[in-house]
């Protein structure tokens, strides 16, 4: 089987920090030719991959602001599917341009729907060719036929139970952020992870934390400064509120790991979540706010608790905290390993090349 994974090029694959779609990729890569599968990744010329690498873009242009990502992307888009002929199926993780290029492509093409930024991007879903994979049964769009869902996975290695302390000096610390990690990871913090926005509900973990009695960590990029700079830095104190800056994959273990719960208020209906993941792979018990996938990703009562808004979420948390660790770990370590969501993958492309 060849196959051509589309990779998106805001950020590197492997990211260096965010980069949730690109991390997707390069665990579904690796564990593809670790199966013998021959894959060629299109990515960002500085991607580091077991696979054949190729593309155009010579570096991510979220590092980058010289590069129009516009421009980047389509000529991305375009050198893959000039080379598509070469593959038995093209695996797009680049939301819908490539769709609306999807007549020059000379392979079956298969889409993972990381996510609708808008409905008006739905045309270019609606008359294009592809096959489609959901993350999550809830961010299935009417309209749309899919395969399968097929939910992410984690490199579990990256993620061992609950780590004792933060790794000193192993952050870059941002304008505003706290700039003395020692004390973080000791097990009373707890974490909100993520982009710094309202879709995240950074606020809101600020005011369920300050309602428990328990400091904070804020982990994360500024995603929007207005929201940044009046809702979540006023209450930044170094003490019981600290902001990290955007934590690269060397840290998140650690400051997850370490937590005595993870925060995730989210403001709008979340596709998946890679951070709820990856903090009860560790062992941490998750507060997240029932919408979108987190009563999918979450098994309520064993793995965390769903709320409604911040009060609800304060009495969640005073339960989330007397769940056992090792079984929270033990049930996301099952559910959401990177083998597991290859193997859902292998089993869709065969069904796709199999048409």
């Amino acid at each position: 089987m060849k196959v051509a994974l589309l990779a998106p090029v805001t950020w590197r694959t492997p990211p260096r920090a965010y980069g949730p779609w690109e991390q997707v990729v390069s665990l579904l890569a690796e564990g593809l030719v670790a199966r013998g599968v021959q894959v060629t990744l299109f990515a960002t010329l500085d991607s580091v991959t077991a696979a054949d690498l190729d593309g155009v873009c010579p570096r991510p242009f979220g590092e980058d602001t010289s590069l129009d990502g516009r421009v980047w992307e389509a000529l991305h888009i375009a050198h893959c599917l000039a080379r598509s002929g070469e593959f038995d199926l093209v695996h797009n993780h680049l939301d819908w341009l490539p769709l609306a290029m999807g007549g020059f492509c000379r392979a079956p093409l298969l889409t993972t729907v990381h996510g609708f930024s808008s409905p008006r991007i739905l045309p270019a879903y609606q008359r294009s060719g592809s096959a489609f994979v959901s993350i999550s049964d809830a961010d299935r769009a009417p309209g749309l036929s899919y395969l399968a869902t097929v939910y992410h996975g984690i490199d579990l290695s990256q993620f061992p139970a609950g780590a004792s302390q933060f790794p000193a000096g192993a952050s870059q610390f941002p304008a505003g952020a706290s700039r003395s990690p020692a004390g973080a990871g000791t097990g009373e913090e707890l974490v909100a992870f993520g982009r710094i926005h309202t879709d995240k509900g950074t606020a809101d973990a600020v005011e369920i934390a300050r309602q428990a009695g328990r400091p904070l960590l804020i982990c994360g990029p500024v995603h929007d400064e207005e929201y940044h700079a009046t809702k979540v830095l006023p209450h930044v104190d170094g003490d019981r509120v600290r902001y990290l800056g955007n934590v690269g994959p060397a840290d998140r273990a650690a400051i997850l790991g370490g937590a005595a719960a993870l925060l995730h208020p989210i403001g709008f209906d979340e596709p998946f979540g890679l951070s709820v993941v990856e903090a009860m792979a560790c062992g941490t018990p998750v507060v997240a706010y029932r919408r979108g996938s987190m009563p999918e990703v979450v098994n309520e009562g064993e793995t965390g608790f769903l709320a409604e808004d911040v009060d609800s979420a304060v009495i969640a948390l005073s339960k989330a905290l007397t769940l056992d660790r090792n079984h929270v770990r033990a049930v996301a370590r099952a559910r959401f390993s990177a083998d597991r969501m290859v193997e859902d993958y292998v089993r869709v492309y065969q069904e796709v090349i199999g048409r």
